[in-house]
């Protein structure tokens, strides 16, 4: 019964139900095969990665399952490189309409091309990510001839894709509506996707041709097919740049099918079965809707199960386009979060719906969600679908992924590296003090998560909200103080070296003004009970940081260290 309702509230589980039997009736005994496709025409973000995840998980509980299945990812390379993305060298300009193989690197980058440069970032997460896949180059691939069948082909029944295509072309705009609200021009940028949707369907004056060459001279796309003879295959060309030449295509691999037939032949090529697609794909009249048209008539392949996956979003940020700059890639999430935890993001949402990934304080908040989960499928009490989401998080069918040994909250080791400054000594003082009983004698057993929550704190976090205890009293303030203040500084300095552990110092903090109002340490707290805490707590930050708030009093203590607080709250 509980496998059942696992199984009902997992939207891995039920995809790879439905994968599995459409491998069976399409190709019954052969590898199972799913797709990914990405486009290295910038930095490849956290939504692009919602491309290669979504298939990923599915490929991955099939192999749980014993059966073999090929995570095909699609380093869409071939394409046209299209404009300068935010913050490159305008002068690249001069690379529009060239293979993103053959633009040279942004300044700076060690790697032979454009393309292989904002590969190598994504690579390098996916493997973080424990995500296997089997690369494919669409520039080795056409530039190798592995597709010239398939061009001839698609060249020789180009009047039927023209066909399909038209229905499409000539359908009717619906009526404007009333706008309901401001466009939002990040999301419009977003449904862009890779770029890939936004090409030619290979409609042109000189009649319908599903091909584009790249000139032999400039290696530039701005290319018009004047002529072809599907016997011969003699192809001929004119390009902006004004060369112009005659070739036969069953020779030539210098060019490539335009997208709305070229994503249709490799679903026939690799026989994939599985392929999800953004919403810049999936709307009426877009590449998958047409590619289901083409696949079986031209190719003799069937359209891929293909569900939209919707948007992700950034915390404080808009949503996504890796055409604008400082755009976060899987990359910059690995940073400052472990990757069982970014896996976790993606495999408990529906890939309909959408989600923020948090880069501000919400991380924070996100931790100790992640922990509770991880809290209560240790005890037995997690609820069938998250404990799906649990188990694809922290392993994969090959193994288990590196963990943090003790993963003490994100939160705390965010407040003492930054109060610390990321001093590893006095790092690793503050926490073998946070539970004396059971002290932390290495840095290593917090590590990476020690290391995510320091780059979180030293990237994401303005310099105004860092935390600088005083270097001296605040003798005006403690001069200013009244005999209840104080008291309440004494009654805590009285009973620091007792409660020296973070549930010590915790009990303590909220404890002194229960002892001020006359009642026992652990009595509940009353409405105004709770005023004079947070009365108290604000006297603490003032005299320790000088601001109002910083971090949880318990861990700032401990940071600061028994002596310097007797130095700064001594009134």
């Amino acid at each position: 019964m509980a496998q059942a309702q696992s199984t009902e509230a997992d939207w891995v589980s039920r995809f790879a139900d439905e994968v599995i039997a459409e491998g069976e009736r399409r190709a019954p005994g052969k590898p199972i095969v799913v797709a990914s496709g990405l486009s290295p025409s910038g930095p490849i973000h956290l939504g692009n990665l919602r491309e290669v995840m979504t298939p990923h998980l599915v490929a991955d509980e099939i192999r749980r399952r014993g059966l073999e299945c090929v995570h095909i990812l699609s380093w869409d390379d071939y394409d046209r490189y299209r404009k300068v993305p935010a913050g490159i060298d305008p002068s690249w300009a001069e690379h529009i309409g060239k293979p993103l193989t053959s633009v040279p690197a942004p300044p700076g980058s060690s790697h032979a091309n454009w393309a292989e440069h904002f590969k190598a970032a994504m690579i390098e997460a996916l493997a973080e990510l424990g995500i296997e896949y089997k690369g494919i180059s669409q520039t080795a691939q056409y530039t190798s001839g592995a597709y010239r069948e398939q061009i001839l082909h698609a060249m020789k029944h180009r009047g039927d894709i023209d066909a399909i295509l038209a229905q499409y072309r000539t359908k009717p705009k619906p009526a404007a509506k009333k706008q309901q609200k401001p466009v939002d021009e990040a999301e419009l940028e977003a449904a862009e996707g890779s770029g890939a949707a936004a090409e030619d369907d290979g409609s042109g004056s000189t009649g319908y041709y599903p091909y584009k060459p790249y000139c032999t001279a400039c290696n530039k796309d701005l290319t018009t097919i004047t002529a072809y003879d599907d016997e011969t295959t003699e192809l001929s060309y004119v390009c902006a740049c004004g060369h112009g030449e005659t070739v036969l295509l069953k020779e030539f691999d210098h060019g490539k099918l335009v997208w709305k037939v070229d994503w249709p032949m490799r679903w026939a090529h690799e026989g994939v079965i599985f392929e999800p697609s953004g919403v810049d794909h999936s709307s009426p009249g877009s590449s998958f809707q047409v590619g289901g048209q083409i696949v079986g008539p031209v190719f003799g392949g069937e359209q891929p199960i293909g569900p939209m996956y919707a948007f992700v979003g950034i915390s404080g940020m808009a949503k996504m386009s890796s055409s604008k700059g400082g755009v976060p890639t899987p990359g910059d999430a690995l940073k400052i979060m472990e990757a069982p935890l970014l896996r976790w993001l993606y495999a408990r949402r529906k890939p309909n719906q959408s989600f923020k990934i948090a880069f501000d304080q919400e991380i924070q908040r996100l931790y100790d969600e992640w922990d509770k989960l991880g809290a209560k499928v240790a005890d037995g009490t997690v609820l069938p679908a998250d404990a799906a989401a649990h188990a694809r998080a922290v392993r994969t069918a090959a193994g288990e992924l590196p963990v943090t040994p003790r993963p003490l909250p994100y939160r705390t080791l965010a407040s003492v590296v930054d109060i610390t400054a990321g001093h590893d000594e006095q790092t690793l003082r503050i926490l073998g003090d946070l539970d004396p009983a059971n002290p932390v004698t290495s840095l290593d057993e917090c590590r990476p998560r020690l290391d995510k929550a320091e780059h979180w704190i030293n990237t994401q976090v303005p310099a105004d909200q860092r935390t600088i205890v005083r270097a001296e009293p605040d003798t005006e303030l403690l001069g200013s103080l009244d005999d209840q203040g104080r008291e309440s500084l004494r009654l805590l300095l009285e009973g620091l070296d007792e409660h020296w552990s973070l549930d010590g110092l915790t009990n303590l903090v909220y404890g002194v003004p229960k002892v001020m109002a006359g009642l026992e340490p652990d009595a509940k707290p009353t409405p105004e009970l709770k005023v004079a805490q947070r009365q108290f707590f604000a006297l603490l930050y003032h005299l320790l940081v000088g601001r109002d708030t910083g971090p949880r009093l318990p861990t700032l203590l401990l940071a600061v260290g028994a002596d310097r607080v007797r130095k700064l709250l001594a009134a």
